[in-house]
This record gives structure tokens, sequence and C-alpha cells, in this order.
């Protein structure tokens, strides 16, 4: 069959459809019957398939692998196999962006005397968790033709919404501060809130120490070298890393707010889905009865 799709893809007129069935030694007849051959069913689905994960793999921003394009195929209605659309993507060429190693940029300070210890025990998960009753932080840097532009984030774990974040030129306390302040002003967290992070100097920094008792933020701090106990934070960088910093070049730290900025609220809060979350967005996750009424719960 190969033959006839080159004899199919090369032939000009019908001298050339001749001359090459001669050369392969394939009957011109045969060549012929294939061309009336319609696509069998399958074929034809498979085609119709195609373009649907071609839509959701670029309404991704060519991110999504296969696992992600087909739990969206699945929110459409489309019964399908997994591994069926890893097939179809292989053969468009598509490829979902992995992860690549985290690099850590806060350091902790040897002469601070830290006696916070860790609250979370490394317990992520969203089901056990209520909006607004624990979240976690980190630092991370970009890099600008005009120099680094440094991030800091605060992450809600109940619903992995990015619910603050702060950019500068510096790696300052008040970085961090100016993160946390923009959550707390948007979320209106009650009393008893949990903020966690790694032990680095602008963590426990005397300047955000007041700053979390004057809203009364308990702070919770990882173990010394147990990078895992801020996972989630750590996902999310590398989330944003793989998807957009490692994608782009800026050439000035107001391009790469803009970006950071748009893909923070338009796409990872609002579009992208998370495993963690059943495949939905941040956003959905909040909107949902259970997330709801969790959040009404710890208001009361």
């Amino acid at each position: 069959m190969s033959r006839y799709r080159f004899i199919e893809a090369e032939k000009v007129e019908e001298r050339s459809v001749n001359r090459a069935c001669a050369v392969l030694e394939v009957s011109r007849a045969a060549y012929y019957e294939w061309r009336k051959q319609e696509p069998s069913a399958r074929a034809q689905e498979d085609a119709e398939l195609a373009e649907k994960v071609k839509a959701i793999f670029c309404r991704s921003r060519q991110t999504y692998g296969a696992p992600r394009v087909h739990r969206e195929l699945r929110r459409q209605g489309l019964r399908c196999s997994r591994k069926r659309v890893a097939r179809l993507m292989r053969e468009l060429d598509l490829e979902g962006r992995g992860p690549k190693p985290w690099k850590r940029t806060t350091l902790p300070d040897p002469e601070a005397e830290v006696t916070t210890v860790d609250l979370l025990g490394r317990q992520f998960q969203p089901g056990k968790l209520g909006l607004n009753k624990c979240w976690a932080g980190d630092i991370t840097y970009v890099r600008t033709w005009e120099g680094w532009l440094y991030l800091a984030s605060v992450i809600d774990l109940s619903s992995r919404r990015v619910v603050g974040w702060a950019m500068a030129d510096h790696m300052r306390a008040e970085l961090v501060c100016d993160a946390l302040k923009m959550a707390i002003s948007g979320r209106q967290p009650g009393l008893g809130l949990i903020f966690h992070s790694d032990r680095g100097s602008q963590y426990t920094s005397r300047q955000f120490g007041e700053l979390l008792a004057s809203h009364g933020v308990r702070q919770s701090l990882c173990r010394p070298r147990q990078c895992w106990d801020n996972a989630v934070v750590e996902s999310f960088y590398s989330t944003l890393k793989t998807e957009l910093i490692h994608r782009h070049t800026w050439a000035t730290r107001a391009q790469a707010r803009q970006a950071i900025f748009e893909f923070i609220e338009v796409f990872y809060n609002r579009q992208r889905l998370h495993s963690s979350l059943g495949y939905r967005s941040p956003a959905e996750y909040e909107g949902c009865p259970s997330s709801a009424s969790n959040a009404a719960a710890h208001a009361t």
C-alpha cells in the first residue's frame, strides 16, 4: 500500500502513473482500485478526533500532554482511550511540555534564630484542606535582557490557586511581604490561617514575621534541606518555567511581568486543568459546592 501512496504523491499525468507502476512492479488496475477505496470508519474517526486533539493542544498554549488532552476530551463528552490520544499526538508531532530540574533561590539566614516548626507534614491533598486555611509561598527568578526579575507567589493549597504575587528586581523581604499583602487583600482570610514556606531569609525576617502576626496568620516552615516540604509551590514554578519562561525571551522586565501576569490570571488560575483537582482549573474547583461549603464553614 505504501507503493500506491508513493505513486499518488508523485504522479503528474497518466504517463507518469504508467511509468511508476512499471518501475515499482505493481498493477495499474490494482492502483486505480486502491484509489477508489473509501477511508475506513476508524480512519474517519481518527481524522475527526485528531482535529479536536490539535484544537485542545493549541488552546493549552502547546503545553498539554496526552493525559490532559484526554481529560479535556472526556469533559467535552468524547469517549476514547488515553493510548489513542497519545498515538494521534505522536502522528501529529504534538508534544507536551515536561518539567525541568528546579533550582532553589531562597537561602537561609545563618544569623536568624528560627523556632517555627512545620505544621503541615506534607499534607497537601486538596480534599483535606478548606479554602483560605493554608497558603504556601516561595520565590523564583526570570532572566530578561535588563537583568533578573524575581517573582514571589502565594498559593492556596486547597484549590492550587495563585492568590497573591509580587515581582521586583530584588529578593528583599519586601518582595514576599507584597505578595502576602495582595493575597490577604483579595481573599480576606479568617484568623488561624497557616502560611507555609521554606526557611529562606525573606520568610524568616522580622519584617515578614510582623506582617504575619498583624493579620493573625500562623507561620509554618519546611524542615531544613527538605525541599519536598513545599512541593506544591515548587510544582507551580516548574509548570511556570516549563510552559512559559523556558519558551520565551524578554527584552525588558516589564514584558516579562505582563507575560507572567497573563499566564497566572488568564491561563493557570482559570483554564489549566490540574490533575490534583480532578482535572479542573482552580477557579472551577473553588466554584464547586464542596469547596464553597468549606469556605463558608471557615468564614463562620
